[in-house]
């Protein structure tokens, strides 16, 4: 293949993505108009379930009810994905009479769907559905239908879901955010849905979850000479040291950098006390607070270590950016 054809297709290759991208954007603006009645009657028939929020699709919208299942769930609204077809075959056990189902069906005739609607009819209980037709089977027997049409598919063939499952997923979408507010979930409660995610670790962990205590505390009396203060910090292996009173107060820092600054001079490490070169300025942070908090701290002042104190300024503990980064608050 020469260069011009090379550049050609190149060129046929971007158009045709930007066009994809250009139809989906447009079924997504013109869902705007359905957030309505219909919408906020769905909204509350959640809001006021007693149990669970049952999302069914075939095909492709079953790919997208799963993902809306999961959203829900992890925003605050109790929900789990069940598969039409095996529901007909004992899945559907699992819906009881004090949940919700959400259908989503493009066509709003998919065979192994309408097939529950007798059941769903039988448990009186509601029966959301998102569809592409609303004059379809499944839109007019549903307590409320949301309209997710969409003027074409991305496909060039128009037969590939793409324009209509994007819509219904921005649509799932909406109805989870709105449901999040409504409840008044907050950061706090999404953390504790997704504890072993970042934003749950940022969220649910603290500095005293991780940082060194009891033996491990690198810390020394402020009269300490220097070469034992070194002795000491090279034991304990953190960079750092915290110097303290008889009392246990903390009076100062020192660490691996100060080592640096102190042998680039003529210090005498046998003779120099800890208490002529440590930090006085420095930085601590109570046990209770957000490892996040920590990270925050050392990130905007530029250090590695923070002692760790109680309200009296007693060396309770020590904190790393190693800590953090094992922790996985970075």
């Amino acid at each position: 293949m020469n260069r011009t054809a090379d550049s050609d297709e190149r060129e046929k290759l971007i158009r045709l993505g930007r066009a994809v991208i250009k139809t989906e954007t447009e079924a997504i603006a013109d869902l705007s108009e359905r957030i309505n009645d219909s919408f906020a009657a769905a909204c509350r028939n959640i809001l006021e379930c007693r149990g669970r929020t049952v999302v069914i699709g075939m095909g492709k919208s079953g790919h997208i009810a799963s993902k809306v299942a999961a959203t829900f769930a992890s925003t605050g609204t109790p929900a789990f994905f069940v598969h039409p077809g095996e529901a007909s075959h004992g899945d559907l056990g699992m819906i009881t009479k004090d949940d919700v189902v959400v259908a989503l069906s493009n066509s709003g005739e998919t065979d192994e769907i309408i097939a529950l609607l007798p059941v769903i009819k039988r448990l009186n209980i509601p029966l959301i559905t998102l569809t592409g037709n609303p004059d379809s089977t499944l839109a007019k027997a549903a307590t409320i239908n949301i309209d997710v049409s969409v003027k074409k598919e991305a496909c060039p063939l128009g037969l590939a879901p793409t324009s209509s499952t994007t819509a219904a997923l921005a649509m799932g979408d909406a109805l989870a955010i709105a449901l999040l507010e409504a409840r008044g979930f907050d950061a706090d409660d999404f953390a504790l849905a997704h504890p072993g995610g970042v934003l749950g670790r940022r969220l649910l962990l603290h500095v005293h979850d991780i940082m060194h205590t009891g033996d491990e505390i690198p810390q020394v009396l402020e009269h300490t000479l220097l070469k034992d203060t070194l002795v000491v910090m090279t034991q304990k292996g953190l960079g750092t040291t915290a110097v303290v009173d008889e009392e246990n107060r903390v009076l100062g820092i020192f660490t691996d950098g100060d080592v640096r600054r102190a042998l680039d001079g003529d210090t005498d490490i046998h003779r120099t006390k800890i208490c002529d070169l440590m930090t006085r300025n420095f930085k601590s942070i109570d046990k209770d607070r957000l490892a996040a908090e920590a990270l925050a701290m050392m990130e905007t002042c530029k250090i590695n270590a923070l002692p760790v104190v109680d309200s009296g300024n007693r060396l309770i503990g020590i904190l790393n950016m190693h800590d953090l980064l094992r922790a996985k608050v970075v």
